[in-house]
């Protein structure tokens, strides 16, 4: 590596590579394909940030044609990459420019036209930008793809083949994931030439410096918010945790009830805008709060070094996203803790996740067999679905008394003009017998109504259908207009010219 960029890895502290950068760097300075596999926390940022950054040293980008290309699967991680950029990179006068969604494109699009020795985005946005007309990919000479794994697993194949078309063939293509199943190594395959693998762990595997314990736990949302916070209060080397959901429903409401018992609680997922992300991460990593609810849009390649332990709320449901949660704590050489919670209906994903990283995860307490009775309720920790139907319920139950009360007084009304007593034109007294209110009504309508003569007369089996088309304007039995008929326009009675 140059000398500019050795300096400012001495500055950063960091005398020693780790195995993965010293496995990974002298082929991607020799401009090779790379497949790297290594465990999370382990440095696969800086084995592609530090050969880039010599690489760039000759020559300059020119607008709206950017020199390398960083894929990222979140924008946190694309953020992170950015910094790494910022530190390693001080003593280069690189323009660095990050796409990511959440940020507006008129600056975005104010640092394109700068030139961008460095392009660094997630899939949608850097899309979104070429369609504006506002980036021109064929001087891209080196494409890196973080998480690949991620990148090709969950749905960016069809963005990530589009953007492989809109730059050079003849590009340096780097992978680096810490999971790579057989199914993503062929598509894999696909990006890369003759790469140059460096696996420095098996693929999957998880530090050992990570404590792992499963606990038991019922199903029921309340007792398992419970079992959280008694298991939090219990770690008394805790400095800082990173609690992950599988939903980001669940993540909002674990939030609001570790709030209610007077935890330093944030919440972090994928429908905050991005300024409230980065905000809740800072404030994280500064401390200021102590445990994050997140979901997984912070399992994968977020450094924050000192996180103590990781708390799985849910047991996710693709067993690789455990190893990418756990790998939040122990990283960089350091211990730390990671508790899941597991109930009888996870069995079948804690068994998957025993079975990707071969080995057995010891139970905190006993099993699943040695649960102890379900726990009353209490009224607070009652679930919300609960108290909807206690609420459903209480609602039908008073629109059903209201509907007998309207029943009853139509009854009695009904009964009233049963007994209704009027007088005809002739003063006589007649009394209405065995007739409702709306029978009333509707002699007297007829009685009033001037008696026409009786035309077209129709069966009786034909009522419904004049009843029907009682109000249509097409119904006319008198004879058809000839012209304008009896009426003559007024335009039409003007004396023309002689």
């Amino acid at each position: 590596m140059s000398q500019k960029v050795l300096s400012a890895v001495t500055d950063a502290g960091y005398t020693i590579p780790t195995p993965i950068q010293a496995g990974a760097i002298p082929p991607a300075l020799q401009r090779r394909d790379i497949l790297g596999i290594a465990q999370t926390g382990t440095g696969k940022t800086a084995s592609f940030v530090l050969p880039m950054l010599t690489l760039l040293e000759k020559g300059r980008a020119r607008a709206r044609m950017p020199r390398t290309l960083i894929l990222e699967p979140t924008r946190e991680l694309a953020a992170q990459v950015a910094e790494n950029f910022d530190k390693y990179g001080k003593n280069h006068k690189l323009n660095v420019a990050l796409l990511i969604g959440g940020v507006s494109f008129d600056e975005q699009d104010r640092k394109l036209e700068r030139g961008a020795d460095v392009l660094i985005c997630t899939p949608g946005r850097l899309l979104d930008h070429c369609e504006r007309g506002k980036l021109l990919m064929t001087g891209v000479e080196v494409l890196v793809i973080d998480e690949a794994d991620r990148m090709l697993d969950m749905g960016f194949i069809p963005d990530i083949e589009r953007i492989a078309k809109l730059i050079p063939f003849t590009r340096q293509t780097l992978f680096f994931s810490a999971t790579m199943p057989p199914e993503i190594q062929k598509l894999a395959d696909r990006f890369l030439q003759n790469p140059e693998r460096i696996e420095v762990a098996r693929p999957s595997s998880t530090a050992k410096t990570v404590t792992q314990r499963f606990v038991a736990s019922h199903a029921k949302d309340y007792e398992k918010r419970s079992k959280l916070r008694d298991l939090i209060r219990a770690q008394e080397d805790l400095t800082n945790a990173i609690i992950f959901c599988n939903r980001k429903k669940d993540v909002a409401d674990l939030f609001r009830s570790l709030d209610r018992h007077g935890f330093s609680v944030g919440a972090l997922h994928g429908d905050m805008d991005q300024r409230s992300r980065m905000a809740m991460l800072a404030n994280f990593k500064d401390g200021n709060i102590k445990l994050l609810v997140a979901s997984d849009v912070a399992a994968r390649g977020l450094d924050i070094p000192a996180v103590s332990h990781v708390f799985n709320f849910d047991v996710p449901i693709h067993a690789e996203d455990y190893v990418h949660r756990i790998g939040r704590t122990g990283r960089a050489g350091r211990s730390g803790a990671a508790f899941t919670l597991v109930t009888k209906r996870d069995t079948k994903f804690s068994e998957a996740i025993e079975k990707l990283i071969e080995q057995k995860v010891e139970w905190l307490d006993g099993d699943l067999s040695n649960l102890p009775a379900p726990m009353e309720s209490d009224e607070r920790e009652k679930p919300r679905r609960g108290r909807g139907r206690e609420r459903g319920e209480r609602d039908r139950s008073e629109r059903g008394e209201r509907g007998a009360e309207r029943e009853r007084g139509d009854r009695e009304r009904t009964n009233s003009h049963k007994s209704d007593n009027r007088r005809d034109e002739n003063g006589k007294e007649a009394i209405v017998a065995d007739k409702g209110s709306d029978a009333v009504k509707a002699e007297r309508r007829n009685e009033n109504r001037p008696s026409q003569p009786v035309r077209n007369q129709r069966p009786a089996n034909d009522d419904n259908r004049d009843r029907r088309n009682r109000y249509r304007r097409d119904e006319d039995d008198g004879p058809t207009p000839v012209g304008f008929g009896d009426d003559i326009p007024a335009f039409m009675l003007i004396a023309g010219k002689a």
